[in-house]
């Protein structure tokens, strides 16, 4: 399961260290409103899909909430139909969709999972809602 906080679950965007920090950062400054994940990983971790409305708890390399993000969209489809809407909104700087795609398929794989272009993804939109401490959000 994931970490819950405050009663919401908890959002761990990409590996701890520099990455986190980064895409963190860029969820705070408004430019990253999407990321996208391995359906796999949901069934593994007995989690359902996020739900739009749902509300969930950006955690930082400590585990201390950094933000609220309400979910805005949510979509299950095939990596190769990522749109460049989607990738662009994940506001990472990639040049187009081939570059999108080859960062990810670089992250995924050095994770330990390769992903081919059927490979099921979760595209989640999200706004942040609540960019306060994590006393904001305990109990």
């Amino acid at each position: 399961m994931w970490p819950r906080v405050g009663g919401m679950r908890a959002m761990e965007l990409g590996a701890p260290g520099s990455m986190r920090d980064e895409l963190n950062a860029l969820v705070l400054a408004g430019d990253k409103r999407a990321t996208t994940g391995l359906l796999d990983e949901y069934a593994q971790e007995n989690e359902s899909l996020e739900h739009v409305g749902e509300r969930l708890a950006l955690l930082d390399n400590q585990g201390v909430a950094v933000a609220v993000l309400e979910i805005t969209g949510v979509e299950v489809k095939a990596f190769s139909d990522v749109t460049w809407e989607h990738a662009a909104a994940e506001g990472e700087g990639d040049a187009d969709l081939d570059a999108w795609r080859a960062v990810h398929r670089r992250f995924w794989s050095g994770a330990g999972t390769p992903v081919e272009d059927d490979t099921l993804v979760v595209c989640l939109a999200f706004r942040v809602t609540d960019r306060r401490g994590m006393a904001a959000f305990s109990a």
